[in-house]
Order: structure tokens, then C-alpha cells, then sequence
């Protein structure tokens, strides 16, 4: 891993010879956080169980939907495993109805987003793979202005894994012919990283999103960012 304190200090790294940047999304290029917080909040209340704070709630983003209904149904990070499979279900409809009709209500880009995204895109093949269900993700890009800005988009049940698990990434590798040497994987959190990692792919860190309290340092991506426009400076 480079050296992230040589970075700050100034320090020239260069991710070299990339042909294919690939993202993730909430946490990454967007901060859903409220609306994900006020989505579920929403469920718990029609459940007539205890509602969470938006804080609390966000440090269970990063695993799909369901995995944070379950998490919400716990209250907890560590999912109870007796909980009933048909309450579940029927806890994740409620909450991806709400969700889908109440994407975009307090969601926004993260600092300098779009318009570096746009000046990669001059140069580079750029996608997405997020954890979130894939019918969600075009209407948020449309409703921030950052759709036709990939080639690719992959949700959370695109395929039979997902993040960590590196087969998204090699998806994404083979579906655009390039090789995973070329590519890069941009993300916040450790399911980022782990999938770049088990793959053998280059990964920038990003140190603002949703990686759990972690430090995003402790899964070794190859390079750590402050803020989304370093990008510019490394590719």
C-alpha cells in the first residue's frame, strides 16, 4: 500500500496505465444517509417498534437493503438470527416502497462529484457497483444529474454476489473487456476494498463515507483520499 501520510504531504502517486474506474455509490458519490435514516425510520414506526437516529442508522449502511432491514429489526450492527423470515420480508417491503417513492428528498453528491466525474470520463470508461438494489440506482443518478456518466451500472442483486466478494468487479472487467490490471475500484468502506483486494485490483479509499467508524486504512487499499477531486491527481 502507498504511503497515505507521503500522499498528504504532497507527495506525487499516480495510478498508471487505468483504462476503467469503477465506483461505488452511497457513501462514495453520494451521501443517502438521511433518506435511508427517514426510510427506515418510516418501517420501524409502521411496525410499531423503536426508531433510531440517523447516526446510528447510518452505521448500518453497506450491505443492501436487506441486510439493513435486518439490522434495524436487531437494533444492532449484528443482525439477530432468530429474527422470522416472513416479518422480515415483510419489514423490507415497507421500507423499499417508501425508499423508491423517496429517493432523492434530502440525498446529494458529495463535494466535487460531478464535475470530476466528468473530466474522467474524457479520458476513462467509468462504472458503477453499489450494494444498493439496482432499480433505485438510475432514478438517483437522474435526479443528481449524473446519469450517462457510465457504461455500466451494477446493483446489489445484479448478480448472485456481491460486494465483498470480487465477482462484481470481474463482472464489470469481463462485460467491458478490460482487464482488472487496468482497472481501478473507488469506494468507502471495507466492502470496497476487500472485493478489489480478493481480486487483485487497484483501490482508491475514500476517508468521508460510511465505513462503519472503521478507518478505511486497516483493509490496505492502495491509495487513501480526502476528497473525491484528488482523483485528478493520481490518474
Amino acid at each position: 500500500m502507498y504511503n497515505r501520510n507521503n500522499y498528504t504531504q504532497g507527495t506525487t502517486l499516480k495510478l498508471e496505465n487505468k483504462k476503467l474506474l469503477i465506483f461505488d455509490l452511497d457513501g462514495t458519490l453520494i451521501n443517502s444517509a438521511l433518506d435511508l435514516a427517514v426510510g427506515v425510520n418510516y418501517m420501524l414506526k409502521t411496525l410499531t417498534l423503536e426508531t433510531f437516529s440517523k447516526e446510528i442508522i447510518h452505521g448500518w449502511v453497506g450491505n443492501g437493503a436487506l441486510m439493513l432491514v435486518k439490522r434495524a429489526l436487531s437494533g444492532s450492527r449484528t443482525v439477530d438470527e432468530s429474527l422470522d423470515a416472513v416479518f422480515v420480508e415483510k419489514a423490507l417491503k415497507i421500507f423499499l416502497d417508501y425508499y423508491e417513492k423517496n429517493l432523492c428528498n434530502a440525498t446529494v453528491s458529495y463535494p466535487h462529484v460531478i464535475s470530476t466525474l466528468k473530466t474522467l470520463r474524457e479520458k476513462y470508461t467509468l462504472a458503477i457497483v453499489t450494494n444498493k438494489p439496482f432499480p433505485f440506482v438510475e432514478p438517483i443518478l437522474k435526479g443528481l444529474e449524473m446519469d450517462g456518466l457510465f457504461e455500466l451500472i451494477l446493483g446489489g442483486d445484479s448478480l448472485v454476489e456481491k460486494k465483498p466478494h470480487p465477482m462484481p468487479l470481474l463482472h464489470v472487467c469481463e462485460k467491458l473487456s478490460v482487464s482488472v490490471e487496468a482497472s481501478v475500484m473507488v469506494g468507502d468502506s471495507k466492502n470496497d476494498i476487500l472485493a478489489a483486494n480478493a481480486c487483485g485490483m487497484d483501490s482508491v479509499g475514500v476517508t468521508y463515507g460510511y465505513n462503519y467508524g472503521e478507518d478505511i486504512a486497516v483493509y490496505k487499499p492502495t491509495i487513501i483520499i480526502d476528497d473525491f477531486s484528488e482523483l485528478l491527481e493520481l490518474l
